[in-house]
């Protein structure tokens, strides 16, 4: 069945006996990751989780619904993860639908799906699921869910500094985390001693860049270009400009781009959909966007997301390997990009 936000988090906290299968899906990957957390904490620390991807299941379709069957070995509580899950699973959620019994509840983060996806059709129409789109959260959300991370860790954080860090992460809960735990270690914050946030330590840790111009990078990595893309990532070395710098505007232009890419994929007129993303889109760049969203269906743009996003992670290790890892990252979306072209 489709749920609504109420739904699936009341579901999740105390996932009831009658639903099998939680579907997380939608453009905010990082939106599902935290819904999901909510099951592993009604579940609590002793359960064991299962964890399984697409590509086991499409391997061994029955291997869901025995091990959503199965007994703990402990004797805890038991409960399976799915991550990437896409059509190649459509069998394996079947042969768990049609099972006698499964104990064990099931969750699956697939990141965004087609309309026209079987695998979505069977978990909005069966009686015994639940499934939840998560879009990128607006202006007002963003700034709130910042606040609420926070708040969290035993940092305070005010409206206007919760507004910025939402706009340094492009709204982006995994990237928003991140920035928050900064301050809460550059603070020495916790829950049992909390602290007050300040522009001054926010600007001390911001590893943003004001001189810095990343738009030919972003094009050119999501463009494919990887002559450009080495001639832009020295042309940025020479400046000094650190990799955590040019991964925010990647990630907003791919998220942009996942939401132009489903809108398209809903009306089928790319154009309109262009247009309808408003001043998202420079007027000098909407042929670059246009360009790319033909580059990238739903689940490989949703899979760029992931990737910059664990990349952003790596880029706080500081300089040296985590900025080789962001390049390596960089590199293999560009290739892929340039496959599709």
């Amino acid at each position: 069945m489709k749920a609504n936000r109420g739904q699936i988090e009341k579901a999740l906290d105390a996932p009831p006996a009658d639903c099998r299968f939680f579907l997380l899906y939608g453009p905010d990957e990082a939106g599902s990751t935290a819904l999901a957390k909510r099951l592993e904490r009604a579940m609590g620390p002793e359960a064991e989780r299962v964890d399984l991807d697409g590509p086991t299941l499409r391997d061994d379709p029955a291997r869901l619904a025995d091990e959503a069957a199965s007994f703990s070995m402990f004797g805890d509580k038991r409960w399976i993860r799915v991550t990437g899950m896409g059509e190649e699973s459509l069998p394996a959620l079947n042969a768990l639908l049609e099972a006698e019994a499964a104990g064990n509840p099931v969750i699956a983060i697939a990141g965004a799906l087609k309309g026209t996806s079987k695998l979505l059709k069977l978990a909005l129409d069966h009686k015994e699921t639940m499934a939840f789109i998560s879009y990128q959260p607006d202006a007002r959300e963003a700034e709130q869910i910042a606040i609420a991370i926070a708040r969290e860790g035993g940092l305070r954080l005010s409206p206007e500094l919760g507004r910025r860090i939402a706009d340094l992460a492009n709204g982006d809960r995994t990237l928003m985390a991140g920035e928050v735990e900064k301050l809460i270690l550059y603070l020495d914050a916790a829950p049992d001693r909390p602290r007050e946030a300040t522009e001054e330590a926010l600007d001390a840790l911001s590893a943003d860049n004001p001189d810095s111009d990343a738009a030919p990078l972003v094009n050119a990595v999501l463009g494919g270009d990887l002559r450009g893309m080495h001639r832009e990532l020295g042309r940025l070395a020479e400046a000094g400009t650190a990799m955590a710098a040019v991964l925010r505007p990647l990630l907003a232009r791919a998220m942009l781009l996942a939401n132009i890419r489903t809108d398209f994929d809903d009306s089928g007129r790319l154009e309109g959909a262009v247009e309808a993303a408003g001043k998202q889109v420079f007027w000098k760049e909407k042929g670059i966007v246009t360009r790319q969203v033909r580059i990238w269906d739903a689940p490989g743009i949703a899979r760029v997301i992931h990737r910059l996003a664990q990349a952003e992670r790596a880029s706080r290790s500081g300089r040296g390997l985590g900025d080789l890892m962001v390049r390596h990252e960089l590199l293999a979306i560009a290739r892929q990009a340039a496959r599709e072209r």
